[in-house]
């Protein structure tokens, strides 16, 4: 049994990040939930860097901060870190500074290189 298994590190059986649809498409339900996050930290990075890739798709050059959380809400999609309690990031705690200024560093947007199911993928090929 590893330190994983016990919770020392993080909660048993991880985190989960629901990803939520903003515009109402697929109504109250999550569009997808993305479960194999060993930390809450790991979890929390995944769900900033979403979200705020998010709201970069929404920006258009001239955009005020309040117009580009306006498209937000209407067309981008927000992540929900599910554990945590009080230390689960929340998109509301930095949404606004998104708004005010665009992303200057990839890496803010880079939630793929994050994402469990990649390194579930990357087992899969060593396996075959």
């Amino acid at each position: 049994m590893s330190g994983f298994d016990t919770g020392l590190f993080g909660a048993p059986g991880g985190y989960e990040v629901r990803i939520l649809d903003l515009s109402g498409g697929n109504g109250a339900d999550p569009v997808e939930t993305v479960r194999g996050f060993r930390t809450l930290e790991h979890a929390n990075a995944f769900a900033r860097r979403y979200v705020r890739d998010s709201l970069e798709r929404c920006r258009a050059r001239g955009m005020t901060p309040a117009q580009v959380m306006e498209a937000w809400f209407a067309f981008g999609e927000d992540a929900e870190v599910l554990g945590g309690a009080e230390q689960a990031w929340r998109s509301a705690a930095e949404l606004s500074d998104f708004a005010a200024r665009a992303a200057s560093d990839a890496e803010d947007r880079n939630w793929r290189a994050l994402d469990p199911r990649r390194d579930a993928d990357a087992e899969e090929e060593v396996e075959e």
